[in-house]
Order: structure tokens, then C-alpha cells, then sequence
């Protein structure tokens, strides 16, 4: 079932554009995959802009090793060229924009790579599904999450929700326990950004290991493979391997 939201700022406003945001690449661990990271800036014809996920936190990009050492994620790879740019006020400033053009800041989950940046919005609203809201803390990277919840308005989501035309964001469990994707339609053209409910293209293949629930998570993907097919949707991977 898909409820609307009750906002009116955003039920009668449409989407007119989605941009993609370079957030850095990842190195998975030596000799594995060079991964990027990303958030999306949707833009309204009402002149709002949204923002999906915000990358890893700002202090990645003043001293890397540092802060991985510190959350313990140089056990699991390095973020690799990650520069001021790199940042999501970084990105945003590249088109221009502050932290307080920003409305609604949307989370598709809350692991590092997706949620670091989001004391950076202390005056957007936060969506997010319930079941992520509802944790102590952050998922973060590890047992040791050095995270907590901003203080924020948040809105909570507990199934597919219609935030506005043309932008539906997708219940996706099996990742993470409130893994949301998103279906964006733009001057009738249908893209799902399946962000990590499927990984990369390899990812239904190889039986969705990297995932907390791998039989929640191909049921999530198989559900976003049918919308990509129903619609004629270009479906977008989350972290599709990049070249070296």
C-alpha cells in the first residue's frame, strides 16, 4: 500500500530534477572493489530541493586515517580521494546550494557512508522508516557507533510512501531493518535508485551476503527488479564497482 504524506508543502509540488552527488570512492579492503559513494538532490517545480542519504562525515575528509581508526572502519577498507568537494556541503556547494536550501533530508538508512553528513542539516526535516528511527543509536559502522541522533525534526515512514509527484520511496528491508530505495519520475522518465536494498548488479546473483537479512534482502531486490521492469526503469545500484 502507498499512503501519501501528510505535508501539504509536498503533496502539491512535483519533481523536475535528479541529480546525482560524487560523494568519493570507498576501497573495500585490499584487492577488492573500488565503490562510489552517492546522494541524489531532487528538485521541485516548487523550487524545493531534497536530499537522499549524505555521505560520510566531514572530518573523513580533514584527516582519513584518523577518523577511520577512530570508528574502526580502516579494518574494513579507505575512503579514497575524498576531498572538501567530497563532502555532501561540498557537493551541494558545487550547484551552489547551503545546508539551508535544503528541506527534507531523506535517509535510505543509517550506515556511515549514507548518514555522516546529517548533523550538517540541523533545520531540514529528517525522513526516515520507523524500524531505523526506532534504534538506540545509528547503524553507523560497527558495534561502536560513535553516532547519535541528531537533534531534528524527524518524520517517520513504516511502508512505500509518496513524498511528493514523482517521488516514492520504497520500503526495501533485508539491508538494513528500514532500508528504503526510491522510484523517481521525471518528464516521464522512471529511475530506480535501488541504493543498497542491491548493492551492485553482481549483488541478487551472489545471494545478498553483505546483507543483516539475506532472504529479506533478495525479496526487497526481487520487488525492485519487477518496479524497474513494470515501468521501463534504468535501475541504479547502490556502490556498482568502479575501475581503478
Amino acid at each position: 500500500m502507498t499512503r501519501p504524506l501528510t505535508c501539504p508543502l509536498l503533496t502539491q509540488d512535483h519533481v523536475t530534477a535528479l541529480d546525482h552527488l560524487n560523494l568519493g570512492r570507498f576501497d573495500v579492503g585490499p584487492g577488492r572493489r573500488l565503490i562510489p559513494i552517492s546522494a541524489w538532490l531532487i528538485t521541485t517545480a516548487q523550487g524545493r530541493h531534497l536530499l537522499i542519504d549524505t555521505g560520510f562525515p566531514a572530518a573523513y575528509a580533514a584527516d582519513e586515517r584518523a577518523a577511520a581508526r577512530a570508528d574502526g572502519l580502516d579494518s574494513f577498507g579507505r575512503l579514497v580521494d575524498f576531498t572538501p568537494q567530497h563532502t555532501i556541503l561540498g557537493a551541494l556547494a558545487l550547484r551552489d546550494l547551503t545546508a539551508a536550501d535544503i528541506g527534507h533530508v531523506i535517509l535510505s538508512h543509517t550506515h556511515i557512508d549514507h548518514i555522516g553528513g546529517l548533523a550538517d542539516f540541523p533545520d531540514a526535516e529528517i525522513i526516515v522508516h520507523a524500524a531505523e528511527r526506532a534504534l538506540p543509536r545509528p547503524l553507523y559502522f560497527g558495534p561502536a557507533s560513535r553516532m547519535d541522533w541528531p537533534d531534528a525534526r524527524y518524520r517517520t515512514l513504516t511502508g512505500t510512501t509518496d513524498i511528493c509527484g514523482g517521488l516514492q520511496m520504497i520500503a526495501t528491508p533485508g539491508h538494513s531493518p528500514g532500508h528504503m530505495s526510491a522510484l523517481v519520475t521525471v518528464g516521464g522518465v522512471v529511475t530506480v535508485l535501488a541504493i543498497d536494498a542491491i548493492n551492485r548488479v553482481s549483488e541478487p546473483d551472489e545471494g545478498y551476503a553483505d546483507a543483516a537479512d539475506p532472504v529479506m534482502a533478495a525479496q526487497s531486490g526481487a520487488h525492485l527488479m519487477a518496479l524497474a521492469r513494470q515501468h521501463g526503469a534504468a535501475l541504479i545500484p547502490g556502490h556498482e564497482p568502479l575501475p581503478y
